[in-house]
């Protein structure tokens, strides 16, 4: 196949293109037509939960791993987060799963990650850290959230139970080119206000499917502010506005983020890859299929008031009225909400009590998501009746906390300091709420059931989260902030 730069270059005529696209050019092994294309995949991370049938899959047609080295096995699902780590498992569902990815680890010849390793934790936290994913790469893997890896100049993509076997078999990806969008966040954050207040504006401005088939491209002055960790949030959760794709153009900070990790290039590769991936950005005159702006200066703490990421206000609103609303089913799934949450309409956000406050999840587990709650938390305490639990993002995330004193300062305010894992982002080991549990949450889907049956959940920082846990309700952490 011609690389269509080239093409355009031999027929006189230069294309401009964005930063997606030459990504999936040079990925691109054939050109399948209608959009489609064969696509080489650099790497994957694989986890218990959504790998078992893939690799069964493999078993049952005598297949082997095409390039073992090119995929990570990490367990963060299923695990316990208990705050003494041990290997033994109380759930038998999720026993089996470990057990069985240990088997498929040994069996293809993949490197593992499990629950005693000291390098163990969520996937999207523990790949950038050990240096795994560089600008230009394209990572899929069976998790939606893959998309966190935009922040370092990737395209990070999920993907289904048959691509993994297919990826793991080949390399390569029977891919469907996405339109493009392209969202600009300028001017400069607020007291208070964070990366995940950003997003989470931009999913209420756009809805939960604003950005439905398209990858998105995170640009513009207020991008560039930003941390990696903080680019990673907004990469991340913009999987919740419908988006199936992301990145970001790197720049001196990602190098400086992935310079010197486990697994990042040395020496002369090193050099040679900055050197190349230094100019990955969109043309200045590429076309976007769609293009969304934001002033993040005019961006609040935000709290999510019903069970969609994009049902959310600031902190100061009240709950709107779903009868405002002139989209029908919009409106239907606003009553909805509501009912579930066990809300009104033009009930003040900062006077909902809270049961619950939980940080954590790989959209905001990193350690400069705990040193923001930290700085929340010093001196005070939670209320009475909360109960407020914290699971780093890995167990690097976590020994550095330590190292710091940030882990003690949750633990003097009342919070449990947990091992790492996905934990209460998606309940699915022991950090379960009961029915009726309202949550302060750091993490990223406030679904029904999410984190419980019968559980509320609401989506804010994780400031946000300390403020509200020592409030024992949603609270402004603008105010606590001011107090000092």
């Amino acid at each position: 196949m011609v690389d269509p730069q080239l093409q355009s270059m031999l027929s006189g005529t230069v294309m401009s293109r964005t930063l997606y696209d030459k990504i999936i050019d040079t990925h691109t092994v054939r050109d399948l037509g209608d959009r489609q294309v064969l696509l080489y995949i650099d790497r994957t991370i694989l986890n218990e939960y959504t790998s078992p049938q893939a690799f069964t899959a493999l078993r049952e047609a005598g297949r082997k791993v095409w390039n073992p080295d090119a995929a990570l096995m990490v367990v963060d699902h299923v695990n316990p987060t208990a705050q003494r780590r041990v290997a033994a498992m109380s759930d038998p569902g999720g026993a089996q799963q470990v057990a069985y990815f240990a088997e498929n680890a040994k069996d293809f010849g993949i490197e593992i990650f499990d629950v005693l390793d000291p390098r163990q934790g969520i996937e999207h936290v523990v790949a950038p850290e050990q240096g795994l994913v560089l600008p230009g790469m394209v990572v899929a893997a069976g998790d939606s959230h893959t998309t966190s890896y935009a922040a370092l100049g990737a395209l990070g993509f999920g993907i289904g139970t048959s691509d993994i076997e297919h990826y793991l078999a080949t390399q390569t990806l029977v891919y469907r080119r996405l339109k493009t969008m392209r969202i600009t966040l300028t001017g400069h954050l607020g007291l208070g206000v964070t990366a995940k207040d950003c997003v989470i504006e931009v999913i209420r401005c756009i809805g939960a499917d604003g950005a439905a088939g398209h990858a998105v491209e995170f640009a513009g002055d207020a991008v560039a502010a930003m941390s990696v960790e903080a680019r990673m949030t907004i990469s991340n959760m913009i999987v919740e506005a419908g988006a199936r794709g992301a990145v970001i153009a790197p720049d001196a900070k990602v190098f400086a983020y992935i310079e010197g990790r486990p697994r990042s290039p040395k020496g002369e590769m090193w050099s040679a890859m900055v050197t190349r991936m230094s100019g990955l950005r969109s043309d200045a005159d590429a076309v976007f299929d769609c293009e969304f702006a934001l002033d993040v200066s005019e961006v609040a703490p935000m709290v999510t008031w019903g069970t969609s990421p994009d049902q959310a206000a600031s902190v100061t609103s009240l709950i709107p009225d779903p009868s405002t609303e002139t989209d029908p089913n919009r409106e239907r799934a606003a009553r909805r909400a509501l009912d579930y949450m066990g809300l009104g309409a033009g009930t003040p956000l900062d006077a909902i009590p809270i049961s619950h406050a939980f940080i954590g999840s790989c959209t905001n587990s990193r350690i400069e998501d705990l040193r923001d709650a930290a700085r929340i938390l010093t001196g005070r305490k939670i209320a009475p009746g909360v109960r407020a639990i914290v699971v780093p993002g890995s167990t690097k995330v976590r020994d550095q906390a330590e190292a710091e004193g940030v882990a003690a300062i949750f633990s003097a305010a009342g919070f449990e300091w947990r091992q790492s894992g996905c934990s209460m982002c998606l309940a699915m080991n022991d950090d379960v709420l009961a029915p009726g549990d309202r949550c302060a949450s750091s993490t990223n889907r406030n679904f029904e059931g999410r984190q419980g049956t019968g559980a509320r959940t609401h989506l804010m920082s994780p400031a946000m989260v300390a403020a509200a846990a020592i409030r024992g309700h949603i609270v402004d952490v603008r105010n606590l902030s001011k107090e000092g």
